[in-house]
């Protein structure tokens, strides 16, 4: 039988999305040269089948110029294949209201299970003011707050995604609050782990690190005291998911961390479906 896998951080893109000038670092990563206009959700859907992934998180992004993939983009992903895909929506930060009406719509109205900022993207740190509303709906409506930690990969300030002392602070505030730190954190990847470690409601996912990208503090924490607290995540298109997965035996898990690491983690925190 399949081992079930969940990707707890893909987006299926639109040309406008991975065309757009931030991004040209990540393109050239990716040996893209021709971006397409349209990009049918099949392809992502294929992405997954190569992975063996069945459920994957597609992520809406929202900045500071408005919606790079809208929230109505991602529903409409998840309409298409109900079973493979759950939605995780974004919300203008700028406008904390409009954000927490926005977070309600995504969760009561299109059935979404988390919502994910990018501090990079806002040159914002997690502990800034604009975010507190957001958090506050969180804990009320019952679903994790996601975000990226560590370095940005696109042409960008890193130090809003720095763990200690700007995610510390939230996390300290809001201790009912479940948060899913993407990207690992490296090269503050100590720093996550410590969060992680400290705090009962703090998680990471790998996304955008292939296995033998993970740092060994990480892995450490996966196979000791992690084994409840780490997700695997793609980010899929910059990764293929396959690639991810065909190097997962590399990491010498023991079987029922790497079920908790492909699928139980991530079943649990977002509150999945088995």
């Amino acid at each position: 039988m399949t081992e079930p896998i969940i990707d707890a951080w893909i987006q299926h893109p639109t040309g406008k999305f991975i065309g757009h000038d931030m991004f040209a670092s990540l393109r050239r990563w990716m040996k893209l040269e021709v971006i397409p206009e349209e990009i049918p959700v099949e392809l992502t859907v294929a992405a997954l089948d190569a992975a063996g992934v069945h459920k994957a998180l597609a992520t809406a992004w929202w900045g500071p110029e408005g919606p790079l993939l809208s929230n109505d983009d991602v529903a409409r992903t998840v309409a298409a294949h109900p079973d493979r895909f759950a939605g995780v929506g974004s919300v203008n930060l700028h406008r904390p209201m409009d954000a927490v009406r926005e977070l309600r719509r995504c969760v009561k109205e299109l059935g979404f299970v988390a919502v994910r900022q990018l501090p990079w993207l806002w040159g914002l740190p997690p502990n800034d003011r604009r975010y507190y509303p957001i958090y506050a709906e969180c804990v009320e409506l019952g679903v994790p707050f996601c975000l990226q930690v560590g370095h940005a990969g696109p042409l960008r300030p890193s130090d809003p995604g720095r763990p200690i002392p700007y995610l510390d602070e939230v996390a300290c505030d809001f201790p009912e609050l479940r948060i899913v730190g993407g990207h690992i954190g490296y090269p503050w990847t100590e720093e996550m782990v410590s969060l992680a470690t400290k705090y009962e409601n703090v998680y990471i996912d790998t996304s955008a690190y292939t296995p033998e990208r993970y740092p060994e503090a990480l892995v450490r924490f996966m196979k000791g005291p992690g084994q409840r607290k780490v997700l695997f995540g793609s980010n899929f298109p910059m990764i293929q998911p396959a690639k991810c997965i065909a190097q997962v035996d590399s990491l010498d898990l023991p079987d029922e961390t790497r079920r908790a690491f492909l699928y139980t983690n991530a079943q649990r925190v977002f509150g999945l479906e088995g």
